[in-house]
Formats: C-alpha cells, structure tokens, sequence
C-alpha cells in the first residue's frame, strides 16, 4: 500500500479529471482576455482614437477635396458651414 495516496477509486479520476480541465481552461480564458484587452487598447485612460469609420467631417470633407469629388468653393462653403455649427 502506498501511504499518502488513499484508495480514491473512480471518483478521484473524475475529479482529478475535472479539476485539470478547470485549470486549464481557466488558463486560456485569461490568455484570451489579455489578447482582446491589448487590442482593443486598454490601458488608454479610456481614451480610443478614432478608427477608419469615424473620422471627423473636417477630414472626410478635405479627403473628398483632395480626390476632386467637390471643387474649392464647394469646399470652402461646406467648411464654413461645418465651422459655424455648434
């Protein structure tokens, strides 16, 4: 007989089993958290820049400019207005 180890039967292996499985997946829960946490940049201060969607319309409107969607008066008019919106 093996002193220490018991007779732990069947059950000892389920719950060995079990446990071993708990660990690990605890282990990949975190290492995914981290991963999708680095990426979607926290740690910022609650900060997060814009992305390709949303830029500011000062932006979109000097991008359409620089592709020649609208002429420099169109431009101007729609900057000016942009400016005087509260």
């Amino acid at each position: 007989m093996m002193y220490g180890y018991g007779d732990w039967g069947v059950w000892g292996w389920i719950l060995m089993g079990l446990m071993m499985l708990l660990f690990w997946g605890g282990l990949a829960a975190v290492v995914v958290l981290l991963l999708r946490g680095a990426r979607s940049g926290w740690g910022g201060g609650g900060y997060y820049p814009p992305g390709p969607g949303h830029d500011d319309p000062e932006r979109i409107l000097g991008q359409r400019f620089a592709r020649g969607e609208i002429d420099e008066t169109e431009y101007r008019a729609r900057l000016d207005a942009l400016k005087r919106r509260p």
